[in-house]
């Protein structure tokens, strides 16, 4: 098997959804910001801290673009000190049934496995050391390592490029519209899992290649497509 796998992080392979948007609101609580709905949070998982920051923090004062910089830099700053604290020493517990498994059975097959995340690339590589899963990663690509996250294709082509594979030959597995439709916008299969952030019906309107309840069919998938 030479195939190129790429994976999402949170609400694909660790179950952080609920940490992050507690660690949200404690972010928002400690600048005075109290009533935005656990929902509203999560509809950001996926992007960008700062971009969610200022959603956030936008929709609270009325007008996105008034949100001071410097505000929505301190949030970012506040919150990758409580994810240290809360999330990280947790990342084991986190792992999705089957991740462990799954990913080292793909490596020992010989699948080329990376993960591309909206997470900032030294988040990502500190949860996945924590979790006992990094070394099944050749390439961990962060938001902060491109210049268009997702759903724009760039950071799964230059993962793709930097490894020698052809897009057509590589699979994206998410959880997110975002990860599917980078996928689409890449030339990439895809695998939607329905047990992350959004639903099944959400992400059938993205129109994955596969979809899969659990991370031990997404497996299976990325097996019978190779």
């Amino acid at each position: 098997m030479k195939s190129l796998v790429l994976f999402d992080l949170d609400g694909t392979l660790m179950d952080t959804p609920n940490a992050i948007v507690d660690t949200f609101t404690a972010v928002l609580a400690s600048l005075g910001v109290h009533d935005v709905a656990a929902e509203a949070i999560r509809a950001t998982i996926g992007r960008p801290l700062g971009e969610a920051f200022a959603q956030l923090l936008g929709a609270e004062g009325g007008e996105a673009a008034a949100v001071d910089a410097g505000t929505v830099a301190a949030a970012v700053e506040r919150y990758q000190a409580l994810y240290r604290e809360r999330i990280v020493p947790q990342a084991r517990a986190l792992l999705y049934p089957g991740v462990a498994e799954g990913l080292a059975s793909l490596q020992a097959k010989g699948a080329i496995l990376a993960v591309v995340t909206s997470k900032f690339t030294a988040s990502a590589e500190v949860l996945l050391s924590a979790g006992g899963v990094r070394e099944h990663f050749t390439m961990v690509v962060g938001a902060d390592a491109v210049s268009q996250p997702k759903p724009h294709p760039e950071a799964g082509l230059l993962v793709a490029a930097k490894l020698g594979f052809e897009p057509g030959r590589t699979v994206m597995v998410g959880d997110t519209t975002h990860d599917i439709l980078m996928a689409h916008n890449a030339g990439m299969q895809s695998i939607a899992v329905t047990y992350g952030i959004h639903s099944e019906t959400v992400l059938s309107a993205a129109e994955p290649t596969w979809t899969a309840e659990s991370f031990p069919r997404a497996v299976d998938h990325i097996l019978d497509a190779a």
